[in-house]
């Protein structure tokens, strides 16, 4: 049999590149004939594989990682019949069936039948149905025709893969917050968290038109990359209220629209936890009537919460705010396919250039371990694993 090695989950803090089984056409004990094999040309490192590796949600040790795929099709289902052998295709980090209501209804996060736990399946994640990861050298895809986005043109993919990998979560993620917040022509736009999908986010803002944006964090060298392509920033630990370091941008105290691109694990200038201060700093700053788009994740479960509550994801939100302001929060994964297509065709078409906003860095598999180290330290990157060399011998 062929080999397959991944990035695996061993415990707080650690992750090791281990030899993995090759993935099979098998749901169980039937065959899935729906579904392809793919050996991976990018599979990224996200913020929120850093969730699990610290430990900060109920994980099982022994998990392969990874939910960012893009690859080249290796082997095909009987019932495959609009993906063949060599396409390359982006895989959407949400796993869907395509045939339940919510699928039908572009809810595909939502997905009704890939999850016996809840509604919504994603590969290599925690209470997400089970689905083994992709930061491997090949996976499994279920449900291709439904899934897969087939790139157009062989070689134009793998000339624009460094951006065309952020298809997979990032740049739909980045998107649906801004979206969701209602950015447009002219909008102002404060986004909390210079990760990379708040850049994504950033990036997505302009794309939609806004006149100004705004990205808050604590983390200085992040924020320098926000300002090589146009951002205006906010370095939270300077302190100072939030509506006055706005009127200093922008000549009034608040923006347009919000988006939280932190979650649960925020920090306060302090820099100890305190979950719902990017949710309140937001509330604050976001104009009355505004929105606010919520893609930073948030759990029912985080074993290392500060205190009792926040460990079963309650949390101390300025609710009486929002609703004075008549504020919409806008929350929930990200429907990859309802952005997908038509985000590849701006990339294709060189409107977006995601990959320098992100700051993406090419990675061997045996890199992975390292990379997650430094990428829990905040440096200013995006790491994109390519498995095979792929990548690095185009560079």
């Amino acid at each position: 049999m062929a080999s397959n090695r991944g990035v695996v989950y061993t415990g707080p803090g650690e992750v090791e590149i281990q030899n993995i089984d090759f993935p099979v056409l098998a749901l169980g004990n039937r065959k899935c004939e729906h579904g392809v094999i793919i050996k991976l040309i990018a599979t990224n490192i996200c913020g929120s594989d850093q969730h699990m590796v610290r430990g900060r949600t109920t994980a099982p040790t022994g998990m392969v990682l990874g939910h960012e795929m893009t690859g080249e099709v290796i082997e095909c289902g009987r019932d495959v019949e609009f993906v063949g052998m060599g396409d390359i295709i982006s895989v959407p980090f949400n796993v869907a069936c395509g045939r339940c209501r919510n699928c039908k209804e572009r809810h595909t996060g939502l997905c009704l039948n890939v999850n016996l736990q809840r509604p919504g399946g994603a590969y290599g994640y925690v209470d997400m149905g089970g689905w083994i990861g992709g930061q491997a050298e090949y996976a499994m895809i279920p449900y291709a025709d439904w899934n897969a986005l087939r790139f157009p043109d062989r070689d134009q993919a793998m000339e624009k893969m460094r951006d065309l990998t952020c298809l997979s979560d990032i740049l739909p993620t980045g998107y649906h917050g801004c979206y969701s917040a209602g950015v447009t022509t002219g909008s102002t736009v404060l986004i909390s968290g210079a990760g990379p999908v708040g850049l994504a986010a950033a990036a997505a803002a302009f794309l939609l038109g806004a006149s100004v944006v705004i990205v808050a964090d604590l983390n200085a060298d992040r924020l320098a990359h926000a300002r090589t392509f146009g951002c205006e920033t906010i370095n939270l630990t300077e302190g100072g209220e939030i509506g006055e370091r706005l009127e200093a941008i922008l000549g009034v105290p608040e923006v347009d629209c919000g988006v939280d691109c932190v979650g649960y694990e925020a920090r306060g200038h302090g820099g100890e936890d305190e979950p719902a201060v990017v949710l309140n700093q937001l509330m604050e700053a976001t104009r009355a009537a505004g929105s606010i788009g919520i893609p930073g994740l948030y759990v029912t479960e985080d074993p290392g919460a500060p205190d009792k509550a926040s460990k079963k994801g309650m949390l101390s939100m300025g609710f009486g705010t929002g609703w004075a302001k008549s504020i919409s929060l806008h929350t929930g994964q990200t429907p990859v396919m309802k952005y997908n297509r038509e985000l590849m065709s701006a990339i294709l078409a060189d409107r977006i250039q995601i990959a320098k906003a992100v700051n993406v860095q090419v990675i061997s598999l045996d890199e992975a371990p390292e990379s997650y180290r430094a990428f829990d330290k905040g440096v200013a990157k995006k790491f994109l694993i390519d498995p095979h060399n792929a990548l690095k011998t185009r560079s």
